[in-house]
């Protein structure tokens, strides 16, 4: 399945638009890797083990916006964003969010 962030794909025809699809995911983190992880952030350097996890939910909600997809009979998706939201007050919890348009190409 084609996904793009642009509202076209070069050398194909939209030829029917399905309507807006999407994929969320909700992680959480542990609480001592959060702390562990924001006093590394502190004196520098990278969290690997939240990029791994934020990777994973991005991947995931990419890839449940692309079986939503299917399902309308879609063979792409175009305007494709993706939006991150913290959900507590201690940004323990990360919501990730895939939408787009479901649409049929040539």
């Amino acid at each position: 399945m084609i996904t793009t962030t642009t509202d076209s794909i070069e050398g194909k025809k939209i030829v029917k638009y399905l309507g807006i699809v999407t994929g969320e995911v909700v992680i959480g983190s542990n609480l001592f890797e959060d702390v562990f992880q924001g006093l590394k952030g502190i004196v520098g350097g990278r969290s690997t083990k939240f990029e791994q996890k934020l990777s994973r939910a991005r991947s995931m909600a990419m890839k449940l916006m692309r079986e939503n997809a299917e399902q309308t009979g879609a063979n792409a998706v175009v305007g494709v964003d993706l939006d991150y939201e913290t959900l507590n007050a201690g940004d323990a919890i990360l919501m990730v969010i895939a939408n787009g348009t479901a649409v049929v190409v040539e």
